[in-house]
C-alpha cells in the first residue's frame, strides 16, 4: 500500500469515527505493519473516554468493533487485490460499524450467543472479535455433527457456517437442511469462499438469511439476525 492509499484509508476512518479514530487507526497499523494486533485489542479494554456511563462504554465498543472489522476485511485479500481495493474494503468495514452500531445494538448483542461452525476457526479470529466487541458470545464447532449436538442442547440467536468441510463439500447446506427439517428456525448465515449471486440465491432457497465472503457484509447479516431474534 502506498502512502496516498494509506492516507485515504485513514481519512475515511477518521471521518466515520471522529473522536474514536485512534483505536481504529492503531488497529489497522498493527495489522498491516506488525504482529501486535492481539496485544492492541487487550489494551483497548483499558482505553477510557471523557464522560461516564453506558455511552462511554458504547463508544469504546464501537471503536473495538471497527478496528477488528477493518482487520478482518483486509486479512483475506481477493485474488485480484490492489492497494486501492483493500483501502476501499477497509473503509466500507468502518462505515458499517459507524452506521449500524449503537447502544441498543450493543445491549442486544450482549445478551446473545452465536454458534460458528467452521473446520478452521483460526481463519475467522478478527471477524469474531468485531462481534465480541459488542458483547456477542461465541461457541465454536468444527463439524456438522458437533454443531447439531450443540443446537440440541442449547438455544442460539444466530448460526454462522462455512460451506465445505471434509468430506462434504456442501456441509453448510447439510447442516442447514437438517436444522430446518427438525423444526429449528435459528437464523443462519454462510461465511464461505464465494460471493457469487447464484450462491447467494441458493443459500436463501435453503433457508439461510444470507451468504457472503465479505467480513463487513457478515457483520451486517449477524446484526440483522439479532434484531429479528430480539
Amino acid at each position: 500500500m502506498n502512502v496516498d492509499d494509506f492516507v485515504k484509508l485513514i481519512d475515511s476512518v477518521t471521518k466515520l469515527l471522529g473522536v474514536l479514530v485512534w483505536p481504529t487507526v492503531a488497529g489497522f497499523v498493527l495489522l498491516r505493519f506488525g504482529p501486535a494486533l492481539k496485544e492492541f485489542f487487550s489494551s483497548l479494554g483499558e482505553f477510557t473516554f471523557k464522560g461516564g456511563g453506558f455511552e462511554a462504554t458504547a463508544k469504546r465498543k464501537q471503536a473495538e468493533a471497527a478496528a477488528a472489522l477493518v482487520a478482518a476485511s483486509v486479512s483475506h485479500p481477493d485474488a485480484n487485490e490492489t492497494p486501492s481495493s483493500a483501502a476501499q474494503r477497509a473503509g466500507e468495514a468502518a462505515a458499517v460499524v459507524a452506521g449500524s452500531v449503537n447502544a441498543q445494538v450493543i445491549r442486544r448483542a450482549s445478551k446473545a450467543t452465536a454458534l460458528w461452525v467452521d473446520d478452521r476457526p483460526d481463519n475467522n479470529i478478527y471477524e469474531r472479535q468485531s462481534l465480541e466487541a459488542l458483547g456477542l458470545s461465541f461457541i465454536l464447532a468444527t463439524s456438522t455433527d458437533e454443531a447439531l449436538d450443540l443446537v440440541a442442547k442449547q438455544k442460539f440467536n444466530v448460526i454462522i457456517s462455512d460451506m465445505g468441510r471434509p468430506p462434504d463439500p456442501r456441509a453448510g447446506y447439510t447442516l442447514l437442511d437438517q436444522l430446518r427439517s427438525s423444526g429449528n428456525r435459528t437464523p443462519l448465515v454462510f461465511y464461505a469462499g464465494s460471493n457469487a449471486l447464484e450462491h447467494k440465491a441458493e443459500a436463501r432457497k435453503h433457508g439461510a438469511i444470507g451468504s457472503t465472503n465479505r467480513a463487513s457484509e457478515l457483520f451486517g447479516y449477524v446484526l440483522t439476525a439479532l434484531n429479528r431474534d430480539g
